[in-house]
């Protein structure tokens, strides 16, 4: 409708300028031929003596009307020097004046277009002269408007249908081209082409990924301004072929493939570009290809540096997990050695003070250490092995630097470093021949305490240590520093409380003729229990055996299990029955904890404690038992057959408002009475009646003594780590 209305308006205009452009026209033919006609009359033979003759009218009269008719001209009149008309078209006007010819009457010669009486029209009025040239008439012909406008409208519908039929076609064309485009772009009117013209643009040099279009033929039809950074495009690349733009084997197949390929990898020049191609025809466009690119460069080296990391944590992780299973100072520094190598490390060695691996607390002085761990991704090494004195006499070296400064220090290149070679020239020689080239040295503390120090070497198929590795070596080290440390204090604390443990028990079983006895107490790896027994001779050559566990493990155990073996012996004194015994024993225990209680003391209970209490006598060869809370003993007779009998059991000391019971047993001679507890037949791997039927079958020998029974029980059912007594 625009272009409709744009070319009315042209149309209109053009008509105008044709109409305007045709009056003007005939304006200037009409004054070119009324000049020319009133010239040619003026200066005709015979006009200049007419007009001094004395009736110049009757001569010229006709002649006038004959050149008029014969120039086209409208009106041919004569007039006298004074303009007053000799001669006209209309006889009725000779005799008047004429109007606005005073220029002609000057001589001059000239043409206009007259508004005025008897007409309005085109004339031209040319002087008359004599010889002498002076005016003596004029001569006055012209066109009148009148007739210059009916031309004109003869015209007109001419130039206005002419109008018209353009208008028409050039409307007519405008619709069909507007029909063709809204065709092409499928129904969008101009905005909407704009909108997304401007859009795609935008898109297209605006995206940080590179676009590229290839046409059916393998020619580069539009590339943005990405594409051409990444690919390093020439300017003109327009309309290349693809093999022609220098974009390498791998890209160039892509391009040319017709399989669709997602995020491939492919390098070009020193980048990493991650492309995907679609074929274009699918989605509405012409047969061709579009092909993104993004830059994986820095994205790949962020993912490698994200890699290590994640790789650095998860080792630290399991490290966390692996180090420290046992709280045995030499089992932990083995762990921290086998978990480095071969993940961190080619080799690494651990030396401990010696006081750390007695348990002690360590001193200041640290130059001297025992190598404790060591471990190795390949044999031959020149190493010292475990259990060798490690000395730091020279100051210079990297592990006195390290025990100085209380943190690590690298080596990355052990050929050029030289203060390492100080203290052992010869060692350092061998250990580079045999490929070592790389080292970290870490101080292992704890609570700000030197305990050892932990050396990570690397061979000749490794790279060298960088500062990366350094942070690692130190989380690692650090970690297993709280476990050495913690190690040793409960080995310190489990020395101690072994040492008051067995203080406790006797040191030696007492003389007495109606018994042989053989005994065997070991205590729990994990921390020492209380567990105890006792021979006690009787008047009458009786004799009291008691065994009992006292719950808990450490310190506390110990004391608590002094104080009821001590309690023991004094009741044993008064010669009470084994029922009476443990009632006074209970009343103690239940005094002792109230009192512990009510002192907001923290030392462990003794309630809960338990106890068997037997007297052998030997005339009758009876035996008199009473138990609170613990196991049956085992019986076996001469022929070697097992039983356990079914003594009568009370509540644990400690728990009151129960009596105690005492049981009978015949012991003929050659028979043989097993005490033991609940540690020895029960563990994490088997309960209780796996345990029992264990250390029947083990007992069941008439021919053994009573040593050959402990020693095969310990052989038999002791598990590898015991937890209990």
């Amino acid at each position: 409708m625009l272009q409709a209305l744009i070319m009315l308006v042209v149309v209109t205009v053009a008509a105008a300028a044709l109409v305007v452009q045709g009056r003007y026209d005939a304006e200037r033919s009409a004054k070119d031929r009324s000049l020319a006609a009133a010239e040619a009359f003026a200066h005709a033979p015979g006009t200049a003596a007419a007009l001094r003759s004395p009736d110049p009218t009757a001569r010229l009269q006709v002649a006038a009307e004959r050149a008029r008719l014969g120039s086209g001209v409208d009106f041919m009149t004569v007039l006298d020097k004074h303009g007053v008309r000799l001669t006209d078209t209309d006889p009725a006007l000779i005799g008047t004046k004429a109007e606005g010819v005073g220029r002609a009457a000057a001589g001059e010669t000239f043409t206009e277009t007259f508004h005025g009486r008897p007409t309005d029209a085109v004339r031209a009025v040319v002087p008359v002269t004599d010889a002498s040239r002076r005016v003596i008439g004029m001569v006055s012909a012209g066109i009148r408007v009148a007739t210059l406008g009916h031309v004109l409208n003869r015209q007109l519908p001419l130039l206005l249908g002419a109008a018209a039929g353009a208008l028409v076609l050039a409307t007519g064309g405008a619709a069909l081209v507007s029909r063709r485009l809204l065709r092409q772009t499928h129904g969008l009117g101009p905005a909407e082409m704009t909108r997304m013209y401007e859009h795609h643009d935008a898109v297209l040099h605006a995206v940080r990924e590179g676009v590229l279009i290839v046409g059916s033929d393998g020619r580069l039809l539009l590339a943005n301004d990405e594409a051409r950074e990444l690919l390093g495009l020439a300017e003109d690349a327009d309309q290349w072929q693809v093999t022609e733009l220098g974009l390498g084997p791998g890209l160039t197949r892509l391009l040319e493939s017709d399989e669709a390929a997602s995020d491939e990898v492919i390098a070009v020049g020193d980048r990493l570009l991650a492309v995907n191609t679609r074929h274009t025809a699918p989605y509405g466009g012409a047969q061709g290809l579009v092909a993104t690119f993004r830059d994986t460069t820095e994205l790949r080296a962020l993912s490698g540096q994200a890699e290590v990391a994640r790789g650095r944590l998860s080792f630290l992780y399991e490290a966390g997990l692996r180090i420290g299973t046992t709280l045995d100072v030499r089992r932990t520094a083995e762990e921290l050695s086998e978990i480095a190598v071969p993940r961190m490390a080619d080799f690494v060695t651990v030396e401990l003070l010696d006081a750390v691996l007695r348990g002690e607390e360590p001193t200041g002085a640290v130059h001297r250490m025992r190598r404790t761990a060591l471990k190795e991704s390949q044999a031959g090494h020149p190493l010292q092995p475990v259990g060798d004195l490690i000395q730091f006499v020279v100051a210079d070296t990297p592990m006195v630097a390290a025990l100085q400064r209380g943190k690590a220090v690298l080596v990355s290149d052990l050929h050029t470093a030289q203060d390492w070679r100080a203290q052992d020239p010869e060692g350092a020689r061998q250990a580079l021949d045999y490929g070592i080239h790389s080292l970290v040295t870490v101080p292992l503390q704890a609570r700000g305490i030197v305990l050892g120090i932990v050396n990570f070497w690397r061979g000749a198929d490794s790279a060298r240590f960088e500062e990366e590795d350094v942070a690692v070596a130190e989380e690692l080290v650090a970690r297993a520093a709280v476990a050495i440390d913690n190690a040793r204090r409960y080995s310190r604390e489990h020395a101690m409380a072994m040492t008051l443990q067995r203080s406790l028990l006797p040191v030696g079983l007492p003389d007495q003729a109606v018994l042989e006895i053989a005994s065997r107490y070991l205590p729990a790896q994990s921390g020492v229990g209380g567990d105890w027994f006792d021979v006690i001779p009787l008047p009458g050559f009786r004799v009291a055996l008691v065994v009992g566990d006292v719950v808990g493990h450490g310190l506390h155990a110990a004391v608590n299990m002094g104080r009821l073996r001590t309690a023991v012996l004094n009741f044993s004194s008064l010669d009470l029955a084994p029922d009476e015994l443990l009632g006074h024993l209970d009343e103690m225990v239940t005094r002792l904890d109230t009192q512990s209680a009510s002192a907001d003391d923290d030392r462990a209970p003794l309630t809960g404690a338990t106890c068997l209490y037997a007297i052998y006598d030997p005339v009758g060869g009876h035996c008199t038992l009473s138990r609170a809370g613990h196991v049956a003993p085992a019986v076996v007779d001469a022929q070697g057959r097992v039983t356990f009998p079914d003594v009568p059991l009370s509540p644990p000391l400690g728990v009151g408002g129960y009596p105690f019971e005492a049981g009978e047993l015949d012991l003929p001679e050659g028979s043989r009475l097993v005490l033991f507890t609940d540690g020895l037949i029960e563990n994490r791997g088997r309960d209780i009646d796996e345990g029992l039927e264990l250390l029947s079958s083990t007992i069941a020998r008439a021919d053994r003594t009573p040593e050959e029974t402990c020693r095969a029980l310990m052989e038999t059912m002791l598990p590898e780590t015991p937890s209990d007594d």
